[in-house]
């Protein structure tokens, strides 16, 4: 067998065939001393024992039979039968030190001669890593494995051919440290930069030491920043939770049991603002607007001159309509005819993409969420009030109607932490926190107009294509749209899941319609954050693709052949 092996391995390389092994390798293998004779050599080997033939046997399974013999000086490949492989190691083995992933890596390095194939996923970014250890006994040179790269999600470093050619291995490409996935393009969750993903396994600490106390502190000074406000009387307030708990807190801390709030409907969150609100005894009107449209300003000065409302709650960008309110000008006009209302802006899906100047516009509170367009994994309820809410606060005659959301709780807290001073009432998540410092800072570095302006931009570019494609909007009025996310009417009669798997298998998600009046009709396109300020990053274009293509590919011509 060694004589006959080695001149095989003379006269041609391993075969093509022999590379597959290397991938059918991960999916299973096992070491076996042998026991007797076997067909395929005139020997037996026994691990540990130095004879001609080999040192021992890895039987390999569900590896696609081989029609002949494959050798290198180190590893024959025996012909096989069926779907069963067997590997004879010529050299001693350190099979029994090393964990299965090295030894896999061993083996694959025997065995893999050709070019790297890339991973079998439509969604990959990246190959797989080179081998993860040195084997010395072999002193083989080190072989450079190239990068194909398949997504442009990931940050490469583009060289001339030319000067590729002056180097002794292939040009370098830093990849993404995420696994590969589709593209997450709904009004959020949204996709995250690795730096911030990183931030995430920041090693555990305390909440009240003074590392942990100083980054939170800077991350309540940053939001101050981010919201556009210098009043040291205003306050943020950052709370494990999603965005539905700042709807409590306006709930429990602002308005009282039988106060008249009025809410400004623009879909789905409005009615869920006005259950929030009913659950503490708070009696809600809603002033509702058509789908796809907002209520008029001749419509709220009417509202607001009919009843002595504590406050009025406007949705920033109702994410199941894609409706886009505009904030200065129904503030400017609260202010004007009930000037002790408060100004409450559920910015949940627009803070980090959509002007807001809180100073400025005079508002009384904000409330927003880590996972949208500010970029940090969801777990985080973000507040900012005014100085005028938090005395709103303090003058109330019943307690507040929430023990975990009351301010009379966070509001020393948040003080503390902000003036750097540790402080306790309940266990805040430092992970999350790390990640929304580094978010933060991310979007700080570069001016807010050029961040709401690309985001505009990107957007507009969005809506075209949308149009293009035949579609229609359901916020039809270019004035009533947000500019980070778009819900498109899907053609008549198509419902969304018979295109939304589509798009997944082309890299893309998109989110069903959330609208309950009109749930099965449209789609909803979520552009903010890293997708769109990224230039490395193609996710836009690459959705707008695949729309196009994934309707075509189910049934609906556009216009002009357009796709």
């Amino acid at each position: 067998m060694t004589g006959t092996a080695s001149r095989m391995y003379g006269r041609r390389e391993i075969s093509g065939r022999a590379a597959e092994v290397s991938d059918a390798l991960q999916a299973g293998h096992r070491w076996h001393p042998p026991k007797k004779s076997s067909d395929f050599t005139r020997s037996t080997p026994v691990p540990g024992q130095d004879v001609a033939t080999g040192q021992g046997w890895i039987d390999c399974l569900d590896i696609p039979p081989f029609t002949d013999i494959c050798a290198t000086p180190d590893c024959v490949i025996l012909a096989t039968a069926g779907h069963f492989t067997r590997l004879l190691l010529r050299t001693p083995p350190p099979l029994f030190t090393l964990a299965p992933k090295n030894r896999l890596s061993l083996i694959s390095r025997h065995l893999n001669t050709n070019a790297h194939v890339p991973l079998n996923t439509p969604y990959s970014i990246q190959s797989s890593p080179e081998d993860d250890i040195e084997w010395n006994p072999i002193q083989k040179e080190k072989r450079s494995l190239p990068q194909q790269q398949t997504r442009s999600f990931s940050t490469t470093q583009e060289v001339s051919l030319e000067e590729e050619g002056k180097r002794s291995k292939p040009a370098a490409v830093k990849m993404s440290s995420q696994a590969p996935h589709p593209a997450l393009l709904i009004p959020g969750p949204i996709e995250f930069d690795d730096e911030v993903l990183q931030s995430m396994s920041h090693y555990s600490e305390s909440h009240v030491g003074a590392p942990f106390v100083n980054t939170f502190g800077e991350v309540l000074g940053m939001l101050r920043k981010l919201f556009i406000t210098e009043d040291p009387k205003s306050q943020p307030f950052v709370i494990s939770g999603s965005g539905t708990l700042g709807w409590d807190q306006v709930a429990a801390n602002l308005v009282e049991p039988r106060d008249d709030v009025l809410v400004l409907h623009t879909g789905y969150f409005a009615d869920s603002f006005a259950d929030c609100f009913e659950t503490y005894g708070i009696k809600p009107t809603q002033l509702k607007a058509p789908i796809g449209d907002r209520p008029q300003q001749d419509e709220v000065e009417k509202a607001l001159k009919e009843k002595n409302y504590k406050l009025i709650s406007i949705t920033h960008t109702d994410t199941s309509t894609g409706v886009l309110s505009e904030i200065k000008g129904i503030a400017d006009l609260v202010h004007r005819v009930s000037p002790d209302t408060l100004v409450i802006v559920d910015g949940v899906c627009s803070v980090g993409c959509e002007e807001i100047r809180f100073d400025d516009w005079k508002l009384d509170c904000v409330i927003t969420a880590s996972q949208k367009a500010i970029g940090c994994p969801a777990g985080l309820s973000i507040v900012m009030a005014s100085g005028r809410a938090i005395e709103r606060f303090k003058a109330r005659k019943t307690p507040p109607g929430s023990y975990f959301g009351s301010w009379k709780n966070w509001l020393p807290i948040m003080q503390n932490y902000e003036a750097k001073k540790p402080s306790y009432f309940a266990t805040p998540p430092p992970q999350l926190i790390h990640a929304l410092h580094t978010s933060l800072t991310q979007i700080l570095s570069k001016p807010l107009e050029e961040r709401f302006k690309i985001h505009h931009e990107t957007s507009q570019k969005v809506k075209k294509a949308i149009a293009d494609l035949g579609l229609k909007q359901l916020a039809s009025k270019p004035e009533n749209q947000a500019n980070g996310m778009t819900a498109i009417y899907l053609p008549e009669g198509m419902t969304p899941p018979a295109i939304l798997p589509t798009l997944m298998k082309k890299g893309v998600v998109f989110a069903g319609g959330l609208h309950k009046e009109i749930a099965t009709k449209y789609v909803r396109f979520g552009h903010m954050g890293v997708s769109v300020t990224d230039p490395k990053r193609d996710d836009i274009d690459r959705a707008l693709k695949a729309l196009g293509e994934g309707l075509k590919e189910v049934g609906y011509e556009a216009p002009n052949g357009k796709a």
